[in-house]
């Protein structure tokens, strides 16, 4: 024991030498980016077909009217056009983050300048090929004030919230999400965290269960606007909090995280990816009263450089979920 905390000191010395370094280099915007090769190796297949047969038939009569709430820099709307998914279509992207918004036009124009007509328009951009169209609207909005905006408008076919649910108190938030959707329509909510997080290799068992414990812990006692606000196990939940709130469950399946490098290269951005996962840990642990200062920067040098050396193994447990709104 005194030799793993006489690591830790040394870890933790090397952790706020190279703080200052780092810092400045974490992008909320660069890590939606980077983790969007991750989400597409998690996402549920069978739930995302259930959808897709769904988006189809209703397009086959007419246009389709799509809401995504938490959209970040739309790498959603992106994953759901380059297959097909939608074809005659208002798909309207809300987040509450301006520079979110401001990053999903622009990447959305240069990635659909080569595929599709591109259409500038005042609040986002029409594309057009063979016959589609696909309107794109963007808003920034905070995701209470939209709801309030919006009360009882039943106006979308199709709801979508990725990675976005769990940072809410769900047991309140369908209620509201439901008025949303038109009767009979549809809710695909996916990447719900469901309270396993798996980082290999591990130096320490009793330290590392107390560092994911309160991690968990801070998704649970978060508040915004004074009242509780995140789910360390919304995955889980949504199988309860759904039908109760009047929703038919189409479909559902496991989204985990599985990052892992290959001969020591982990793919895409990946690694920037790990390495602000771990900053989050950071953040959301610094002052917390059962993990020391240097326990915490510690382990946090540790998992950096194990990502440096391509040996850290990363797994998160989600769920998706396709479900049918109440008429």
């Amino acid at each position: 024991m005194i030799g793993w905390v006489c690591i830790l000191r040394t870890l933790a010395r090397i952790s706020q030498e190279k703080k200052k370094e780092i810092q400045m280099e974490y992008s909320f915007q660069r890590y939606l980016a980077a983790k969007k090769t991750v989400d597409d190796r998690a996402l549920n297949l069978r739930v995302w077909n259930s959808l897709a047969r769904e988006l189809a038939a209703i397009q086959a009569e007419r246009p389709l009217q799509v809401l995504e709430v938490g959209a970040g820099i739309g790498t959603m709307l992106q994953r759901m056009l380059a297959p097909g998914l939608l074809r005659k279509a208002v798909y309207s992207a809300m987040d509450g983050m301006l520079e979110n918004i401001g990053l999903a036009k622009k990447n959305l124009g240069t990635w659909a300048e080569n595929k599709w007509d591109v259409e500038t328009e005042p609040d986002g951009l029409r594309l057009a090929k063979a016959g589609d169209s696909v309107q794109v609207k963007f808003e920034n909005c905070d995701l209470n004030d939209f709801l309030d905006q919006n009360l009882g408008h039943r106006t979308w076919d199709v709801l979508i919230a990725s990675a976005f649910l769990d940072l809410f108190d769900l047991s309140k938030l369908l209620a509201r999400l439901k008025g949303l959707i038109l009767p009979a329509g549809l809710a695909y909510f996916s990447i719900n965290f469901d309270g396993v997080t798996i980082f290999e290799p591990v130096a320490e068992q009793g330290l590392e269960e107390r560092i994911l414990a309160q991690y968990h812990r801070t998704m649970d006692e978060r508040t915004i606007r004074a009242a509780l606000s995140g789910d360390s196990r919304a995955g889980r939940r949504l199988f309860h909090y759904l039908p109760a709130e009047g929703f038919e469950l189409v479909e559902a399946g496991s989204s985990d995280w599985v990052v892992f490098s290959r001969q020591g290269i982990y793919p895409a951005d990946e690694a920037y990816f790990l390495h602000h996962i771990i900053h989050f840990f950071e953040e959301s642990l610094e002052g917390n009263s059962e993990i020391s200062q240097t326990e915490l920067s510690g382990w946090a040098a540790m998992r950096h450089a194990q990502v440096e050396q391509g040996e850290l193994v990363y797994i998160a447990h989600q769920m998706d979920f396709l479900a049918r709104a109440p008429e």
